[in-house]
């Protein structure tokens, strides 16, 4: 049967198989790379319970969307996976992009638990680790991580204004109503 994260990337395959998504999507290294990662995103958002423009923001600002990202400390791929933790969630190859979002937004579920949903240690954890945010929560003091938070902050902003606009423009054509 195999673990509940191979369990996941199998039926991750399936429903896009199902739902019409040529296999050409499931392939990372294709011409649409950014829009593949995306769907992967939104896709592990919704199965994880996290919020998508989180999931966003955090691959912004980790790797600029960039799948073969690796950091000066070893972390690799779009949402920079540590080797420790890629081993936690079961991600057998980091630079594989289903693989790394499935880990990073498995990761991601497990600190909102953690932090009861506090995006601000949630975040701070994301990039030092959750012990460090776990013995000191707010009173974290480090100039980079502050910085870091308030980077991803402002683009979960951002992002997640965009989207609601374009929800309410699309909203706004199913009704019948003028578009701007």
């Amino acid at each position: 049967m195999g673990s509940p994260a191979n369990q996941i990337a199998r039926c991750a395959s399936c429903v896009l198989f199902c739902l019409g998504w040529p296999s050409s999507i499931l392939r990372a290294g294709d011409t649409g790379q950014r829009e593949t990662a995306e769907r992967w995103a939104n896709y592990y958002a919704a199965i994880y319970g996290v919020p998508p423009d989180l999931v966003h923001a955090i691959i912004e600002v980790e790797s600029a969307w960039q799948p073969h990202a690796v950091s000066s400390k070893g972390a690799v791929g779009l949402m920079q996976l540590m080797p420790a933790t890629a081993v936690t969630f079961g991600v057998t190859n980091r630079f594989v992009t289903q693989d790394n979002v499935r880990g990073g937004v498995a990761y991601l579920a497990r600190l909102l638990k953690l932090f009861h949903g506090d995006l601000r240690l949630v975040t701070a954890a994301y990039l030092t680790g959750e012990a460090r945010i776990l013995s000191a929560g707010l009173s974290f003091s480090d100039a980079a991580v502050f910085k870091y938070v308030n980077k991803v902050a402002l683009l979960y902003r951002q992002i997640r204004r965009k989207r609601i606009q374009k929800e309410q423009v699309s909203e706004s054509r199913v009704e019948g109503g003028n578009s701007p």
